[in-house]
């Protein structure tokens, strides 16, 4: 820290530098994946001449799996370039709550959970627990994870809203059908670049012992941070470390995002211009159902995208989702496949 004082400069100049390389990486990465793509397409068409001359028949399973492939990475290729917004560059922080229904509510948070995490391995993104509060028989009543990754925050913000669950409950001894949600939030994580006004006077910070994993740690040191933002009540909470100076670091960055995204929905609401949409990616807002009984379907309410492969998209396979929301959220066009299946 003192080498950083007596040379700002200097250092200013390598951060500088260290950000022309991120940018440079991800234009590289851009490029790399169109010379991919183009690739893709000239292999897919030499296929398709070749069967075309050739009048073989045992060549079109093979062609529409290409075309399957080429088609998701070109969906994938053009959700990318969709994200223009400022910090969806950025890690996201996620937030998953149980609503009303007990138990169930619970279990489906817990699915959800799950459902994320498995989306950022496969994309390569790490995940880290920040608070986990677990339901009081089974799952989860609230969990809030950092997603570290290139545009994780832009890909994320497509969960935004209220996810609906019809189901045969397991935990309903009448074997009824039941309705259950789940909320999610989605926030950007802010570096210490970016200035939000937080007066140290407008906090009441809380120590509590720490209720998840961590062995002997657990309930013996009040390493747990709850901090209130006095003139907003909003509440952020952190617990995972085992140190109370990361937890309090941790729950203020939460903190940031969500003042960030308490300033721009003010914004927002100033604006005579505001789309219908706006509303539509808002916390009370059922933007996705998913159908278990008596059919299988998942579909979003905001694009029409759906597809009957539920199985797939617990598993993680939510690109076609958030594609479609890039595209809609650019152009006001919904999806109009809706007979595609995620593998």
């Amino acid at each position: 820290m003192e080498e950083k004082a007596s040379n700002p400069e200097f250092w200013n100049d390598m951060e500088k530098a260290q950000e022309v390389l991120k940018q440079t990486k991800r234009l590289k990465n851009k490029v790399d994946g169109f010379n991919g793509l183009k690739n893709d397409f000239e292999d897919l068409m030499t296929l398709v001449e070749m069967g075309i001359e050739e009048q073989e028949e045992t060549l079109i399973p093979e062609a529409r799996k290409v075309f399957k492939e080429f088609t998701a990475k070109y969906d994938d290729m053009r959700g990318a370039l969709l994200l223009s917004g400022e910090y969806d560059a950025n890690n996201a922080i996620l937030t998953l709550h149980a609503g009303a229904g007990g138990t169930e509510s619970c279990d489906w948070a817990s699915m959800l959970f799950r459902m994320y995490t498995r989306w950022a391995e496969k994309r390569g993104f790490d995940v880290e627990i920040l608070d986990y509060l677990a339901g009081e028989e089974a799952g989860v009543k609230s969990v809030t994870i950092m997603v570290s990754g290139e545009n994780a925050y832009g890909y994320l913000l497509s969960e935004k809203g209220v996810h609906r669950l019809v189901r045969i409950s397991p935990f309903n001894a009448a074997g009824k059908r039941q309705t259950s949600f789940v909320s999610c939030d989605v926030m950007p994580e802010l570096d210490d670049s970016i200035e939000i006004g937080i007066k140290p006077e407008d906090l009441r910070v809380d120590t509590y012992r720490s209720s998840g994993a961590g062995g002997q740690h657990v309930n013996k040191t009040e390493s747990a941070i709850r901090i209130t933002h006095l003139p907003t009540g909003v509440v952020v909470q952190c617990q995972n470390e085992r140190s109370q100076h990361k937890n309090r670091d941790r729950a203020m960055k939460v903190l940031k995002g969500r003042l960030l995204e308490l300033a721009q929905g003010e914004q927002l609401d100033k604006l005579n211009d505001v789309r219908g949409e706006v509303k539509e990616i808002g916390w009370s807002s059922q933007i996705r159902s998913y159908v278990f009984q008596p059919y299988s379907m998942v579909k979003d309410h905001r694009t029409n995208e759906e597809t009957g492969n539920v199985a797939a998209v617990m598993d993680g396979s939510l690109d076609a989702f958030m594609n479609a929301f890039l595209v809609w959220r650019a152009t006001g066009i919904k999806s109009n496949d809706n007979d595609s299946d995620v593998e």
